[in-house]
C-alpha cells in the first residue's frame, strides 16, 4: 500500500444511526457504524496500510458521500458513484467489487458469490472477505444471504440489515407502481 499525506475521518448521521467514514488521496476507504464490534480494529488496519495516523478533517468526498447517502436512503439513488480505495487481499477486493454486480433490491447467496468471483468452493472464504468488507451500504454485502434465505451475519447488526433490504424492496415496488400507474 503506498503512503497517503492523510487519511480523513468524519461522522455521518444515516437514519440507521451514525457513521463514519474514512478516505485518502484516492476514494472512500472506510464507512461502517459507529457501533461496529470491529471498529477500533479496522481503524488501526487502516492506518497501518497507509502509513499514516487518521485524522478528523474534512475531504472533498465527504460532502458527495452525505448526499449520495441521504438520497439513497430517500429512495431516490440505487448506486453510488464515489472513488474507493479498498484496503486488503486481492482476493478481497476480488469478492467486494462482486458485491456491485448484485443489483439494487436482490439478494444473493455466499454460494452464488463465490461462484461469480471464479471459486466455487470458497464459500467460507467468500463470507470472511464480506465480513472484512470496510464500506458498508456502497459494497451492498447486506444483500449476501444464507442458502436457505435467511439473513446471515452483518457488522452493522442484522436488524440493520433488514432494514437496508426492505428499504430496497419498498423502493423497488414504488418506482414500478409510479412507472405503471399502479398508485
Amino acid at each position: 500500500m503506498n503512503t497517503q499525506k492523510n487519511v480523513c475521518t468524519t461522522f455521518i448521521e444515516t437514519p440507521l444511526g451514525t457513521m463514519l467514514a474514512a478516505a485518502g488521496e484516492r476514494g472512500l476507504c472506510m464507512l461502517e457504524y459507529t457501533d461496529y464490534k470491529l471498529l477500533d480494529l479496522e481503524l488501526k488496519q487502516l492506518s497501518a496500510a497507509f502509513k499514516v495516523p487518521l485524522t478528523p478533517c474534512e475531504h472533498p468526498l465527504f460532502d458527495a458521500l452525505r448526499q449520495q447517502l441521504q438520497a439513497y436512503f430517500a429512495g431516490d439513488r440505487r448506486d453510488f458513484d464515489l472513488p474507493i480505495d479498498l484496503v486488503g487481499t486481492e482476493f478481497q477486493k476480488q469478492v467486494w467489487r462482486s458485491l456491485l454486480q448484485i443489483p439494487y433490491g436482490q439478494t444473493t447467496t455466499y454460494a452464488r458469490q463465490a461462484a461469480l468471483v471464479g471459486k466455487p468452493s470458497a464459500m467460507r472464504a467468500v463470507a470472511n472477505a464480506n465480513g472484512r468488507n470496510k464500506i458498508s451500504i456502497i459494497l451492498p454485502c447486506h444483500r449476501i444471504i444464507g442458502a436457505d434465505g435467511s439473513l446471515t451475519g452483518y457488522g452493522g447488526g442484522l436488524w440493520r440489515k433488514q432494514k437496508l433490504l426492505d428499504l430496497e424492496k419498498t423502493n423497488i415496488y414504488s418506482t414500478f407502481a409510479r412507472e405503471n400507474q399502479i398508485l
